[in-house]
């Protein structure tokens, strides 16, 4: 499927887009204040929309809002017309498949024989192209093109057909791809989490109430406990005041999003018992073990590139300073076209520090590059402000390939990596030199193995089958 026109930041430039964030909330007060403040929490990973389904003890009520949750939802909650319930879900949208508007955003809702059935998904199902037309083939109609539609009405369908354990649990056979998603069926919420667990869900308790989201940090904030990871191929049933286990189909080859710990989470979150910022840091500090180099201070692209920047500097025993002053007050995503309009931005947002620049050679960390077009402009202020060298040093490997479960990169074409050395794209970048970190210093620092994770974008071998790519098991096309 092809990747949809995206903003264009003028520091993460055009780097692999966050996915989405989901929340749902079960409880005895009203469900809104916590979705939002939730839904706030993870902006950072989804900035086009916003919306909630609150089930009001009748029917569910849905409010979609564009942009940033604040500025969205506050002429609702200024006059007092937000949703009413104690139990709801919530999602914030970054499209990787479908149109961009609200109405492609999350939740979604649909009337079913068995009542109001909404819901919120983060993840990309790989077949919701034939299930649509097979849907449609059975005169189900569509109001947009997106997977999270299709895998609503293929939940609907199966639960009418086999009842809720069963139609879940068929569901989860038919629907293929990555998904954490929570679904609202009138005043019931389950949790779910795709077999090989390529998506975050995490249990927490606020109080005596319940709490599902896509990150650790959401629970956090709310004042909760986190009670563990909704396990792949888990669903979570929430009724009559508490949640139980309803299914556990785990695959035995799991595939967590290495990005997760890479770049999309907040460094304050626990994912899949591992703690981000501790997995970025050992990824630095890997780093600095696989590619030395002389040099007098560390300092990394704000914000994405910092932990990892901290950790090289540990490491490698130079000097950790910030270099680069980033505008906090700016735009955060416009499109500028045109060379001249780009590096006005970048300058609008990002400016070097000269005292700590000028004269040095610098050790310049990220987390990772697709295009490189950002980071030879970030090379280019250090030099313009005085830098005698500049190393280019990445906490990820080489992105090579596409994404298929979430993430909005689809095409080759985009990747700096692709077919060049690392020589090669230092001279394009107009760095003294660059770096990856390898496959090993990744696993080490996220502490799993290769089994655990989904290294797809990285190998151009995908735990799923994709047409026209191979799958991990796979030696060659002709296999398929």
């Amino acid at each position: 499927m092809a990747s949809q026109p995206q903003n264009f930041d003028p520091i993460t430039g055009l780097k692999p887009s966050e996915n989405c964030a989901v929340v749902g909330y079960y409880g005895t007060s009203g469900a809104f204040d916590k979705l939002y403040v939730s839904l706030r929490t993870l902006q950072h990973r989804g900035q086009e929309a916003s919306g909630v389904a609150i089930f009001d003890g009748r029917r569910v009520n849905l409010l979609k809002v564009d942009g940033y949750v604040f500025e969205g939802f506050r002429p609702y909650i200024e006059s007092g017309q937000v949703p009413q319930g104690n139990t709801g879900i919530g999602h914030n949208r970054y499209s990787t498949a479908g149109q961009k508007n609200l109405t492609g955003a999350g939740p979604f809702l649909i009337s079913t024989s068995n009542g109001d059935m909404a819901l919120a998904h983060n993840g990309e199902i790989v077949n919701h192209n034939a299930l649509r037309e097979e849907l449609k083939e059975k005169g189900v109609p569509f109001l947009t093109k997106t997977d999270t539609e299709v895998m609503l009405n293929i939940i609907a369908r199966e639960m009418k057909l086999k009842g809720t354990r069963a139609g879940l649990r068929s569901s989860m056979d038919i629907l293929k791809g990555s998904y954490s998603a929570i679904l609202l069926v009138q005043g019931k919420m389950y949790a779910l989490r795709d077999p090989m667990g390529f998506r975050p869900l995490i249990l927490g308790k606020v109080g005596n109430d319940y709490i599902v989201a896509s990150e650790s940090s959401a629970i956090d904030v709310l004042g909760g406990t986190i009670i563990r990871d909704v396990d792949p191929g888990e669903v979570i049933e929430f009724m009559d005041g508490t949640y139980t286990s309803l299914i556990k189909n785990p695959s035995p080859r799991l595939s967590h999003c290495m990005f997760e710990w890479v770049y999309f989470a907040r460094p304050d979150s626990i994912i899949d018992k591992q703690e981000v910022y501790d997995a970025r840091l050992k990824m630095g500090m890997e780093l600095a073990k696989e590619f030395p180099v002389t040099a007098d201070i560390v300092i990394p692209v704000p914000d994405s590139g910092r932990t990892q920047a901290l950790g090289y500097a540990l490491q490698s025993g130079i000097e950790y300073s910030e270099g680069l002053f980033k505008n906090r007050y700016s735009e955060r995503t416009f499109i500028m076209p045109g060379e001249n309009n780009r590096d006005t931005a970048i300058k609008i947002k990002l400016n070097p520090i000269k005292s700590v620049v000028e004269g040095k050679r610098i050790v310049l960390v990220d987390d990772s590059i697709v295009r490189g077009t950002t980071m030879k402009r970030i090379v280019g202020i250090l030099r313009n402000a005085g830098a005698t060298e500049v190393h280019v040093r990445i906490g990820a490997p080489p992105i090579i390939s596409p994404c298929y479960f979430g993430i909005d990169m689809k095409t080759r074409d985009q990747f700096i990596a692709l077919n060049k050395s690392m020589e090669e794209v230092a001279q394009i970048i107009g760095a003294d030199s660059v770096a990856y970190l390898s496959m090993n210093g990744l696993m080490k620092g996220i502490g799993m193995t290769e089994r655990e994770l989904c290294l797809g974008c990285l190998t151009a071998r995908y735990p799923i089958k994709v047409e026209g790519e191979l799958e991990v098991r796979q030696a060659t096309l002709d296999q398929a």
